[in-house]
């Protein structure tokens, strides 16, 4: 078990938690960011995405996320593999533990854990996925737009999603 104290500590590896970890190492804050169970996030498991910023041609979601990853380590974040078991934010300065029980003391802690999609668990759900069944409209509607198409939830969520 080992001791550390930074600054800034990023939990979560998707968009978020690398861009932070890039606006963070340019600001001299040497930031330690944990990936998480899915390092690079969704869109790891994503095909084309179109509507990211400087890609005018689309990428595909694990080239997006490996870019993001190079540009965070090109100024210096310390990116690692391993999950954040607990936090305790009842006092400054937040203590951390990891998943290989080292504690982490930070000033600082992003939280950038993002969302998983939730399947039905039907026996073609996944082989079909990026071919007709997606877990994201705002990623993907524009593909199905004037077309038939069924969504599967509850809430608020499924009814944006929806209505998108």
């Amino acid at each position: 078990m080992s001791n550390e104290s930074t600054k800034c500590l990023i939990i979560g590896s998707g968009p978020a938690g690398y861009t932070a970890a890039i606006y963070a190492s340019r600001a001299n804050i040497s930031p330690i960011l944990y990936e998480g169970i899915m390092p690079g996030g969704q869109l790891t498991n994503t095909s084309e995405v179109e509507n990211f910023p400087g890609y005018p041609e689309g990428v595909m979601g694990a080239q997006l996320m490996d870019d993001l990853r190079k540009q965070a380590e090109r100024f210096g974040a310390d990116i690692r593999p391993g999950i954040i078991t607990k936090v305790d934010f009842s006092k400054r300065p937040f203590t951390a533990v990891a998943d290989d029980n080292t504690t982490i003391v930070a000033d600082t802690v992003i939280i950038a854990t993002g969302a998983s999609a939730r399947y039905l668990g039907l026996h073609d759900e996944q082989r079909y996925s990026g071919l007709g069944v997606s877990a994201c409209a705002t990623c993907d509607g524009f593909f199905y737009r004037g077309r038939t198409v069924a969504v599967v939830g509850g809430g608020d969520t499924a009814c944006e999603e929806a209505y998108y």
